[in-house]
């Protein structure tokens, strides 16, 4: 499954994804005891919003970065987009934003749109990593600022059996639990550890011509906070 690529890969993601939608948010705030909000709560911040200024929250889920961003700075102009549909619906039953669906390879956006552009825990889940990195510079102005919220592959360390025993026994358990799909909530360990190293992901950022870039690590360095500018 975490192996897998390109539109093969892309089939998988979307089927899980939408098989697990109504439970998503509830699931968020297990597996992380709620820092998930706190996270982006950090990564809205750091996109420093200004009145007037257009932001894409790409692969949005159900909303949270978006709702988040409108929280702090209400005069966004929001775009969430998001390529499955079931989670787009449970977004709406949470509270009315601005959806559309939207492949994160293929955005349906003229060039230099957004002044700003923000993702959670989609990168690891894309076909193509380079293609939406680039598609996301595209669409950004000049000076625009791009953020990604996204699991990492946390360095071996002394707390590495126990953050291993987490994803890959408690994880599994408790989404088998809650949303009654212990298969989907399998795929979260395993692709979050074929996922890129911060720093590499780093370097990917800067390979499709993204600068100032900087990245946090969060939860004993499984999570990472990047940010980059389109100068």
């Amino acid at each position: 499954m975490s192996q897998l690529s390109g539109d093969e890969r892309a089939r998988y993601v979307q089927h899980v994804f939408g098989r697990i939608a109504r439970r998503y948010d509830l699931m968020n705030r297990l597996m992380t005891a709620g820092q998930d909000m706190r996270w982006r709560r950090e990564t809205v911040r750091r996109l420093q919003l200004k009145p007037g200024e257009a932001l894409l929250d790409l692969g949005a889920g159900t909303g949270d970065l978006g709702r988040e961003a409108q929280r702090q700075q209400p005069g966004i102009r929001l775009v969430a987009a998001d390529f499955s549909l079931e989670m787009i619906m449970a977004g709406r039953a949470s509270g009315e934003l601005p959806w559309l669906n939207a492949d994160a390879l293929h955005l349906p956006f003229p060039d230099e749109t957004f002044e700003a552009v923000v993702s959670g825990f989609l990168m690891r889940n894309v076909g193509n990593l380079e293609a939406a990195l680039r598609e996301q510079f595209r669409i950004l102005k000049p000076g625009g600022r791009m953020l990604i919220l996204e699991t990492t592959r946390p360095r071996s360390g002394t707390l590495s059996p126990f953050v291993s025993f987490h994803m890959h026994t408690v994880i599994p358990l408790i989404g088998g639990l809650v949303s009654g799909d212990r298969e989907a909530y399998r795929y979260l360990p395993a692709s979050s550890e074929a996922f890129l190293s911060a720093e590499e992901l780093a370097g990917q950022i800067a390979a499709v011509g993204f600068q100032n870039i900087g990245f946090h690590r969060r939860m004993f360095g499984t999570i990472a906070i990047h940010w980059g500018e389109k100068s």
